[in-house]
């Protein structure tokens, strides 16, 4: 079990990779499945957290964006 969840959280190195790739069956295939959709997961409700956490301290990204582009082009 703890083998299970090291190879779907940890990293192996190149060579190892390389090696499981060209001898791939169906359970490496799996883990490798499982860590993208792991790292996928825990990446986006990450990014949702701190969009969050930005939009609860007031400071709007797209409005300060848009700005910018009307500022620069009224400079123009």
């Amino acid at each position: 079990m703890i083998c299970m969840f090291n190879r779907i959280i940890g990293g192996t190195d190149e060579q190892a990779l390389a090696y499981d790739l060209s001898r791939a069956h169906s359970a490496d295939v799996f883990f490798l499945k499982m860590r993208a959709w792991f790292w996928g997961t825990v990446s986006a409700a990450t990014l949702f957290f701190v969009g969050n956490l930005i939009g609860a301290y007031g400071y709007n990204i797209l409005g300060e964006a848009w700005q910018a582009i009307v500022d620069t082009w009224d400079w123009i």
